[in-house]
């Protein structure tokens, strides 16, 4: 076999291995994952009294690049970070949480208006968020988990731009083992605190204004 015989099969050869991993490759992102929701604040008690006259938008939270994802994140260490296999949110987890916050607002029956978009050229408070933690931990003994969830989250006047409030909001819970079901629940309980400790605070900010 000439020298040029030779090359032409190794390039054939790496080029059928090439095609080979290419449709393995496909056919992972083709399988389908199992979805996973977390449920809306279960604890929030309806505002008394008159619901209060202002709009309110709930903009997308910021978070870092590890969370601008769908996918479960599991921390084996502190420096590292992992995702679930094979599951997924049921959205990216910004707005997941954008929708959760949405939710809990709602839920206190509190304000005329909330959501994602002004209903005119402005709403009259804007809620700033930065996703700082939403994942899970895993524990020194390598079987259970810790949830850990946190948020800074800032009210702002719109029609002056300033913030008229600020708090940071944590949560955590602890998942007997490192099954997704129980990681899934261990993140509900977490959420559920951290929501309607939002709901709390902001129904009191707003009334304060």
């Amino acid at each position: 076999m000439t020298s040029l015989a030779r090359f032409l099969a190794v390039m054939f050869a790496a080029a059928a291995l090439s095609g080979c991993a290419a449709i393995s490759a496909l056919t992972d992102a083709s399988t389908p994952l199992e979805v996973y929701e977390l449920r809306s604040p279960v604890d929030i008690t309806p505002r008394q009294g008159r619901t209060l006259p202002l709009d309110v938008i709930v903009e997308l939270p910021t978070s870092s690049g590890t969370l601008e994802t769908d996918r479960i994140m599991i921390r084996p260490n502190a420096l590292q970070a992992q995702y679930l296999p094979e599951v997924r949110w049921s959205d990216a987890t910004p707005v997941m949480v954008q929708n959760l916050m949405l939710r809990a607002v709602e839920a206190t029956s509190a304000v005329r208006y909330v959501g994602r978009k002004p209903l005119g050229l402005s709403g009259d408070y804007a809620v700033v968020t930065e996703l700082l933690d939403f994942h899970a931990e895993v524990g020194a003994d390598g079987e259970t988990a810790v949830i850990q969830q946190r948020m800074i989250v800032r009210l702002v006047r719109e029609r002056d731009a300033s913030i008229v409030a600020s708090r940071t909001f944590k949560a955590s819970a602890v998942s007997p083992t490192l099954d997704t079901p129980d990681l899934v629940a261990a993140f509900d309980v977490a959420s559920n605190q951290l929501f309607t400790q939002f709901a709390d605070w902001i129904v009191t900010a707003l009334s304060a204004r």
